[in-house]
């Protein structure tokens, strides 16, 4: 599967992630003399074009969230090269690069002793805004992500539910208005009817935004809901890339596994 229909149109420099013959790997001890090395991920090569929202699936242990810790330099490839617009990620300022990269994790990743107000405003504090400033881009995100800022800034992460809980997470990452969002199973803890909805919204949000998305799942559904593209992961390796018409059209082996899943389901 290699379906280039998307945003295939796009210029060169609409490319804004970009894996170059992308290794990561871990060494480990082995024995009192002797160490092991272990490859997490093996030659990762793929583009990310503004405005794409690039899903990345396959099983635990495929390598899919150290792909994604590759683009804000949290880890950095021991083979090859991530360019996050136009530069190699090992040339940025790692703190500068991360203010660029809205990163959301399961359960929003919130600071339990902060309120909702001071978890949205974190990174612009760290940015220097002015007081007045953080305080209106508060409240203009959590109007954004559905959340009442009269009815929410001043509660703590313990007083939301799941999906509101992931709804700040959004709204924090969205706060300095990075031009790449990374996700790593956002959704994931939610019950299945809120994961319906915060996936529809976010889809929408994302377009409405014209952020550019690497989103981190294992469920197939989510990621023919948001995604632009689907990226299949295994042992390390992208094994499958293309829209998610092409996803669906595959004959690739995993690809027809994952897809035999939502006959399952229905």
């Amino acid at each position: 599967m290699n379906d280039s229909s998307s945003i295939s149109s796009l210029k060169n420099g609409d490319v804004v992630i970009a894996f170059r013959d992308v290794g990561y790997a871990v060494t480990t001890a082995n024995g009192a003399h002797e160490n092991a090395t272990k490859t997490i991920v093996d030659n990762l090569n793929f583009e990310v074009r503004r405005g794409e929202r690039l899903i990345l699936v396959g099983r635990s242990g495929c390598g899919k969230t150290t792909s994604l810790r590759l683009i804000n330099r949290l880890i950095e490839p021991t083979r090859g090269e991530v360019i996050v617009e136009g530069t190699r990620t090992i040339d940025h300022d790692p703190i500068a690069l991360r203010r660029r990269t809205g990163y959301v994790i399961q359960d929003g990743g919130l600071f339990p002793h902060f309120t909702v107000r001071r978890n949205v405003a974190a990174v612009p504090l760290l940015a220097g805004w002015s007081p007045e400033r953080i305080n209106a881009r508060v409240r203009e995100m959590l109007e954004l992500v559905g959340l009442s800022p009269d009815e929410y800034a001043d509660r703590f992460p313990s007083e939301l539910s799941g999906g509101q809980r992931q709804r700040v997470g959004v709204a924090r990452a969205l706060a300095i208005d990075p031009p790449v969002l990374l996700l790593d199973e956002p959704f994931g803890a939610l019950d299945p009817l809120t994961r319906r909805t915060l996936q529809s919204e976010f889809k929408i949000l994302c377009e409405r935004l014209k952020k550019t998305v690497v989103f981190v799942t294992h469920d197939l559904r989510e990621a023919l809901v948001i995604g632009t593209h689907i990226g299949l992961m295994d042992a390390g390796k992208l094994v499958a890339l293309g829209t998610p018409h092409g996803f669906m059209n595959s004959t690739h082996e995993l690809a027809r596994a994952y897809l035999a899943t939502l006959e399952v389901e229905n």
